[in-house]
């Protein structure tokens, strides 16, 4: 049985480089869906959200008017000429930016007079609750000359930015990148080289499924020191969320992270299924909603159980949390029924019935037909 309830919780630039409320709305499946209201505003940074061109607006001031900017924010219909035309109206701003960050630079001492180069931080924001930042990620953030960051970097972190900052938007989503992993690289070293505290700031750990070590092999490779201040990921901090702990002593014994997405985008990636179809394990799935059907299925063929618990949640750890408890085999049509989007962590393993709101759930449906 299941109860059906509101839960809630909380491009190149340089060519050269939990109260429940009561409900009697039942229906026959093996789920569990707790949820607040789908029409909640979403707390990231979404690529087309006025906010974002607002905070970001000092990179078009001299190109474009509020008005031309505001409507930019609509989907596009050519995404590619869309992200081209957005960096040809940021370019000079940024050398306007780089310029100055070279000539307030104090000079590193050599004969040369040549600036020293600046720092770089990779900075793990956590999944989206601005409270689970670590002190040092706030002490960085607010001291940097130029931050980077994702479209999963909330709202609410970058409002901790300081004021004389400046920002700039390079996220990622399916069928848009604002910039190529490329393009990041050499913002992250032009910048650096000028002498200027850059921070790279990543939803989650930078340093888990957020390829964060791509950045830091480049920029070493051209000598430039990197640090990675690490941030909570996903599946810690939402697990934690929903009293889910990831391992437990006679119940799961590790825990395993997969990615639901290839590097080259293929539609069937998850060929880690046969390897991952283990009862005594805890299987934390990023990005994944597309392929669960394929791995749902890979794992019950290669012997995990149908009725293995599992939960879907979106945003997690934000006021718009989402969340879907289910079996797994009822788990991806639970969550095309709540029409969950990304970003949507996937928990898969026994220790999901330890979470209070999976015993809530199955004591509840007990109750009923008791009843």
């Amino acid at each position: 049985m299941a109860r059906v309830c509101d839960l809630q919780s909380l491009s190149s630039l340089f060519s050269s480089r939990p109260t429940i409320p009561r409900s009697s709305n039942f229906k026959p499946i093996c789920s569990f869906h707790c949820s607040s209201s789908s029409s909640s505003s979403s707390p990231f940074t979404e690529k087309h959200s006025v906010k974002r061109y607002q905070r970001d607006d000092w990179l078009y001031k001299n190109q474009a008017d509020e008005s031309s900017v505001a409507s930019s924010c609509s989907i596009p219909s050519d995404s590619e000429s869309i992200r081209q035309n957005d960096i040809a109206l940021q370019l000079p701003e940024l050398k306007k930016l780089l310029q100055v960050l070279r000539e307030k630079r104090p000079s590193s001492g050599g004969d040369d007079g040549k600036c020293g180069p600046g720092n770089v931080f990779l900075v793990g924001t956590g999944p989206g609750d601005p409270e689970l930042l670590t002190l040092k990620a706030v002490k960085v953030i607010q001291s940097a000359d130029l931050l980077l960051y994702d479209r999963l970097v909330s709202n609410d972190v970058l409002d901790l930015v300081g004021s004389d900052a400046r920002l700039l938007y390079v996220g990622k989503t399916a069928g848009f990148h604002s910039r190529t992993q490329e393009e990041i690289h050499e913002l992250l070293l032009n910048f650096a080289e000028a002498g200027a505290t850059v921070v790279r700031l990543k939803g989650g750990d930078p340093l888990v499924f957020g390829r964060g070590g791509e950045e830091m092999d480049f920029l070493q490779q051209q000598g430039i020191q990197v640090k990675i201040v690490p941030g909570i990921t996903a599946a810690s901090g939402i697990a934690a969320e929903l009293g889910i702990p990831l391992t437990h002593r006679g119940v799961a014994t590790s825990v395993r992270f997969l990615t639901g997405h290839s590097r080259q985008g293929g539609t069937d990636p998850l060929f880690v299924a046969e390897n991952a179809a283990d009862p005594d394990s805890t299987l934390v799935v990023y990005m994944g909603l597309s392929t669960l059907p394929s791995l749902a299925l890979k794992l019950m063929h290669h012997g995990l159980p149908p009725d293995t618990p599992a939960a879907a949640i979106e945003r997690g750890t934000t006021p718009q949390q989402r969340i879907v408890f289910a079996e797994l085999k009822d788990l991806a049509d639970e969550i095309k029924a709540a029409e969950l989007v990304s970003p949507t962590l996937i928990i898969i393993g026994k220790v999901v019935s330890l979470s209070p709101h999976w015993s809530l759930s199955s004591k509840e449906a007990s109750s009923l037909v008791e009843a």
